[in-house]
């Protein structure tokens, strides 16, 4: 005599989409998290990945070219100094002094936006690669 299964076990497809809720819901709360400067540099992040975004596209290259992302972040950079207030405002108006300030001014690159607009594009690229990969997979 054959046993019935329950419904669970003999489809488990909802569960997996269940996972990409889950995932999809700490992506966006961690992406609340970012600091403010971050907040404001990612729909320009958004809308560079949105343009390169196609389905023969270098970002999906198994490894992507990296003149082209070093491009990419060059336009984003460009962008983000044509449209948006200085981001040193800040830092100029609460004035690092003493030799401590000194040794902070050294530490600091002057092209600290640059560095985290790679990041945050490679993040974004890597979000979207492995929904790409996730999209393609088969289920049997």
């Amino acid at each position: 005599m054959e046993t019935k299964l329950p419904y669970y076990m003999v489809y488990p497809m909802p569960f997996i989409y269940d996972d990409e809720r889950l995932d999809r819901r700490d992506y966006e709360y961690m992406r609340s998290l970012y600091p403010d400067t971050a907040k404001r540099v990612l729909p320009y992040v958004e809308e560079e990945c949105d343009r390169c975004e196609g389905p023969n596209s270098m970002i999906y290259d198994e490894y992507p070219d990296r003149l082209q992302l070093r491009l990419m972040s060059g336009r984003i950079y460009d962008r983000v100094k044509a449209e948006e207030r200085p981001f040193d405002e800040h830092d100029e108006e609460s004035g690092t002094k003493g030799v401590e300030g000194q040794q902070l001014q050294r530490f600091c690159r002057r092209d600290w936006l640059r560095d985290l607009i790679d990041v945050m594009l490679y993040q974004e690229l890597y979000k979207r690669r492995s929904e790409n990969r996730r999209m393609r997979q088969k289920f049997y």
